[in-house]
């Protein structure tokens, strides 16, 4: 069992103390008046209420006790919501880097998806990317701020193996589908130029086993009809050479409209024209006609509040002391049940409702309130600037999680600086005129983070796309790499001193985890070149890999 508030446990007994002492004279106080009237009065005084200065000095006590916050056990919470379970599969094959639509055909799918992210809050949504090979990057949830950061880095280099498997993704879609219960709600969306490098029975039985399991396949076609060069481009987006084939012949690419229609009327499914300008609205139409079936869902949460066993206790010392003395009693019950002075920190809070009713901003607003009122502040803040990402005021969030990054708790701490960092990630995608200096709140805010918790996947994901998010270097130079690596993070401008370094888990010191991210962003760029040396080998052998 924990306490919001250990203070006022400790001055739970010097409250029930004194307010056993005020009764005490109040009652001789009383004994005294009755005297003067007669000795009778006087004895009848006397012989009522004796114990009543140490039952009201306990339910002082148990007052004390319950305004500290008492916390412990854990409970089932089941939530209800209607929802749609849908997966997004996104070409990352190198025909999608042919610019016949603008920016390129990855690019304007990767713009549709982000979008249709946006008009699906709620909703159970997943992620596939595939070329070759087909990888799951996000299961299915309701984080639509994961999904959108795995659509920023798609690109070509994320698949191990070129070329372009349609079969096999829409295969691994359907699985992934088959994890979700809800049989009539499941959606697979494909964003694809339709060129592959697999037999075409194989997509159609691909197809035909998604139609057999209920499942309803949307097809985004993107490209044009008429062939066109896949340009190579580094970091910097400077032109470097297309796209050739093993006898050096420039590749062409178009949108293969049979291949696409063969899959459609295979699986009962719908096409999405490449010439309609809004793609993801077409979709979002889509879905609003398919039947969303209620879903349930159960999660533990632990330290339930416990103030009410010590205010049960206090209410039932008071009835008790009612019977004998009819007028502290009954002011001290009523007190108690209109409401006592600070019981907000264990009745469920206007915050806490807020977030159930989906109502961010005010749930932002009220955690702040409880955090000025001094109920568990660190925490508050935390929750008034997370609920300010989750409402989308990026702004906003950054004051409440900057006190809470001040906490003295790690864990409190490592997720205020994370979500900071991941807050500053989102707004340099929006505010242009600031992404250079957002980039660097990102660095220096996760940088920070993993000293706390070195081995967070998450942090180092984001600190690396704010990296990879850069411009390279002015003074060039260089080394056969092509700028496909992500430069390393600037070392040693912006850091605390070494003098006096700050220790973090582990017995690492700043210093030493510095050196441990540098480390492993040069084995990650190690890995990626080795990855492009095999993919090119494998084009000299004779195998398609765009």
């Amino acid at each position: 069992m924990i306490f919001d508030s250990p203070v006022l446990l400790l001055l739970a007994p010097v409250l029930g103390v004194v307010v056993g002492l005020l009764t005490w004279t109040a009652r001789h106080r009383r004994i005294r008046l009755a005297g003067l009237w007669s000795s009778e009065l006087r004895h009848q005084a006397e012989a009522s209420g004796r114990f009543g200065p140490v039952w009201l000095g306990i339910v002082a006590v148990l007052l004390g006790v319950a305004l500290a916050g008492p916390r412990g056990g854990r409970t089932e919470v089941t939530t209800e919501s209607r929802a749609l379970s849908l997966v997004m599969v996104m070409d990352v094959s190198r025909s999608m880097l042919a610019e016949d639509v603008a920016p390129s055909r990855l690019g304007r799918a990767v713009r549709e998806a982000r979008r249709l992210v946006h008009d699906l809050p709620g909703d159970r949504l997943g992620l596939i990317a595939f070329a070759g090979r087909s990888y799951i990057l996000a299961p299915l949830t309701i984080d639509g701020g994961a999904i959108t950061l795995q659509l920023d880095a798609l690109s070509p280099d994320l698949a191990s193996q070129g070329g372009t498997s349609l079969a096999a993704a829409l295969a691994q879609g359907a699985q992934l589908l088959d994890a979700s219960t809800e049989i009539a709600d499941r959606v697979l969306v494909v964003f694809t130029d339709g060129e592959a490098h697999d037999s075409l029975d194989a997509i159609v039985r691909s197809a035909e086993l998604i139609r057999d399991e209920g499942i309803r396949l949307v097809l985004v076609a993107e490209g044009t009809a008429a062939p066109t060069q896949i340009p190579l481009r580094d970091s910097a987006g400077t032109l470097l050479e297309y796209q050739r084939t093993r006898s050096g012949d420039i590749v062409e690419t178009w949108r293969r409209d049979r291949v696409l229609g063969q899959i459609a009327d295979a699986s009962d499914g719908t096409i999405i024209p490449a010439d309609l300008p809004d793609q993801a609205g077409a979709i979002r139409d889509l879905t609003t006609a398919i039947k969303r079936n209620p879903t349930t869902e159960t999660r533990t949460a632990d330290l339930m509040p416990l103030a009410w066993i010590p205010l049960l206790m206090a209410a039932l010392v008071l009835l008790g002391q009612t019977v004998t003395r009819r007028t502290a009693s009954l002011v001290a019950l009523a007190a108690l049940l209109i409401r006592p002075m600070g019981a907000s920190a264990q009745l469920v809070t206007h915050a806490e409702r807020a977030v159930r009713d989906s109502t961010l901003e005010k749930a932002s607003q009220a955690y702040l309130a409880l955090a000025r009122q001094g109920f568990a502040k660190d925490t508050s803040f935390y929750n008034a600037g997370t609920a300010a990402i989750m409402a989308g005021q990026l702004e906003a969030a950054s004051v409440p999680l900057t006190r809470a990054a001040m906490s003295v708790d790690p864990d409190l701490r490592f997720r205020a600086l994370y979500n900071l960092g991941t807050a500053a990630l989102k707004m340099s995608r929006v505010d242009t005129a600031r992404a250079e200096a957002l980039r660097e709140v990102v660095i220096q805010h996760l940088k920070e983070a993993l000293l706390l918790h070195p081995g967070s996947v998450e942090a180092k994901w984001n600190l690396e796309l704010a990296v990879r998010a850069e411009p390279p270097p002015s003074d060039g130079g260089g080394g056969g790499g092509g700028g496909q690596s992500a430069p390393p993070p600037p070392s040693g401008q912006e850091d605390e001193p070494e003098a006096d370094p700050q220790p973090v888990p582990d017995g690492l010191t700043q210093s030493q985890a510095e050196q441990i991210l540098n480390s492993i962003e040069r084995q990650e760029r190690a890995i990626r070149t080795n990855q492009q040396k095999r993919r090119r080998g494998r084009g000299a052998a004779g195998g398609k890999d765009w």
